[in-house]
């Protein structure tokens, strides 16, 4: 192999990644990373029903509680 060879091809490596360098970043960076972990604990979340069933009943009961105001109807 050549020198002129040896140096093409390295220049070819380093265009390469000069040019997928944001696509790779994206994947491997820190970025990504907080991205991943957070997607993990996204996953682990759960939906908690009878807590709010309950809270939806309360709302109910406190609105059913409260005083209200009938209005007049002025041409009467």
């Amino acid at each position: 192999m050549s020198w002129l060879f040896i140096g093409l091809l390295a220049a070819a490596i380093i265009v390469l990644a000069g040019a997928e360098w944001p696509r790779l970043s994206e994947r491997a960076g820190s970025r990504a990373r907080r991205q991943r972990a957070r997607a993990r604990q996204k996953a682990q979340l759960r939906l908690l029903k009878n807590e709010s069933d309950e809270f939806a009943a309360s709302v109910q009961r406190d609105l059913e509680r409260l005083p209200t105001i009938e209005e007049h109807d002025p041409s009467r």
